[in-house]
């Protein structure tokens, strides 16, 4: 038999679990199947990987050496896979445009921005409530730049692989219906909305656990939160079912106000991202860069409630 790339992960899944039962359950085999492929990966190896007892599976010197070339082998192999895929979706100078993003309010900018400065180039879009996925996407090449978000300081995704820039800094903002009885204040303290039920877009980053946080700062717990999609919080908060939660450069909306929330408890990077080796990473990037901090710039100015309140905290919005 000769050794294949399965027989290494096979190997390294009983180091990581400690058991052959673990093992089998994580690769999706029945244990006695996975026990006879280990006899036959140590058939051709030479000799016995693990002791095996009762209280489960530990590498023998020969596993150990088997499992030092295999966490070098595997993640190369990877590698090469991300690097062969990145390869053939590149199609050598950028002359089109794929553009990935969460659901925010500067991807419909951007792609605007993109097509009136470069006509003659297809222009295409994916978005996925994932900034996992969106990055995922840009690092096997199936997109050209990504356009995401992130709470606070958080790092963005697979940080180590990809270029990321940050283009603007906004505090998270409420959105009431206008005959809220807090509607006319310039601003909110969190804790008057501690009896309110709220509602925001899922997403995959800490953004739940930095609201919790919030609340608990303000002396209290959400009475519920729902998560959904951008235009059932709107009908939740037009109903007067929630408050919701969204980011300073929502655009207007018939029929409801934003407001920024005393202290900026929350608040929300915009990232602009692509992959150091593809050929967006040349002055294409620099190009979507400049039309991202212009979409920007819009999207600020059609918000005329934080256009108002960034007069007074410099800190926040557009990043030179």
């Amino acid at each position: 038999m000769e050794l294949e790339l399965r027989h290494l992960r096979t190997v390294r899944a009983i180091a990581d679990t400690g058991s052959l039962t673990k093992a089998a359950a994580t690769l999706g085999l029945a244990q006695p199947a996975l026990s006879a492929q280990l006899r036959r990966i140590e058939k051709a190896l030479g000799g016995t990987l693990f002791d095996r007892d009762h209280t489960g599976a530990r590498a023998t010197p020969l596993g150990e050496l088997v499992l030092e070339r295999a966490r070098v082998v595997l993640p190369a192999v990877s590698e090469l896979q991300a690097e062969a895929v990145r390869f053939a979706n590149a199609t050598g100078p950028l002359e089109r445009f794929r553009l990935g993003g969460t659901h925010g309010p500067l991807l419909g900018g951007l792609v605007d921005r993109i097509a009136t400065a470069h006509p003659q180039a297809p222009v295409t879009t994916y978005t996925a409530w994932s900034v996992d996925e969106i990055a995922a996407l840009t690092i096997d090449g199936r997109l050209d730049f990504a356009l995401i978000g992130t709470c606070g300081e958080s790092p963005p995704p697979l940080a180590d692989r990809l270029v990321w820039e940050v283009v603007g800094v906004d505090p998270v903002f409420v959105m009431l219906p206008e005959d809220h009885p807090l509607a006319g204040e310039e601003e909110l303290d969190l804790a008057a909305l501690a009896d309110q039920c709220w509602a925001d877009v899922p997403g995959d980053g800490c953004f739940a656990d930095c609201f919790a946080a919030a609340c608990a700062r303000a002396g209290f717990t959400p009475v519920s939160v729902y998560e959904t999609d951008t235009s059932s919080v709107v009908h939740l908060v037009q109903v007067g079912r929630a408050i919701g939660l969204c980011r300073a450069t929502f655009p207007p909306v018939p029929g409801l106000v934003t407001r920024p929330l005393a202290g900026a408890p929350l608040s929300w990077r915009h990232l602009l991202g692509w992959h150091p080796h593809s050929p967006a990473a040349d002055a294409a990037a620099v190009a979507v860069a400049g039309q991202t901090r212009a979409a920007y710039e819009e999207a600020v100015l059609r918000s005329p409630s934080y256009a108002r309140w960034l007069a007074a905290n410099p800190r926040f919005g557009l990043v030179s």
